[in-house]
């Protein structure tokens, strides 16, 4: 049986209202059955009892967006790896957008030679 049919119905594709909507359990259950139960990261097959979150696929903060179609199941270590490269991914993208821009600092300035120094009179030296 494919996703999202069951008995014949179709069940529309569940998509999260805001961003950070969180995940129903049917929703989960279903994203599970559709991978088969494996993890999209490893390929490992997920075991009974092990900790596994739903992923999307393409990280909300890279552009995806939070529906069905952008669920798969993971391994909690695993999309914890996978989470961390996606923040990394944003944010070198916002440093070289910032720095395309000229709103970011390319580094230190220079620093300019200052003042010349001035030789010191008879007058000052004695005072």
């Amino acid at each position: 049986m494919r996703a999202g049919a069951i008995a014949g119905r179709r069940i529309s594709e569940w998509i999260g209202a805001t961003p950070d909507s969180p995940i129903p359990a049917r929703v989960r259950a279903r994203v599970f059955l559709a991978h088969g139960g494996v993890c999209h990261i490893s390929g490992r097959k997920i075991a009974p009892g092990e900790a596994w979150d739903c992923d999307h696929v393409v990280a909300l903060i890279n552009g995806g967006e939070n529906r069905e179609s952008n669920l798969a199941p993971a391994l909690r270590d695993k999309h914890r790896e996978k989470t961390a490269g996606d923040v990394a991914i944003k944010s070198k993208v916002a440093r070289i957008r910032a720095k395309h821009l000229g709103i970011y600092p390319k580094g230190k300035p220079i620093p300019g030679r200052g003042f010349q120094k001035r030789a010191r009179t008879a007058r000052e030296a004695a005072v």
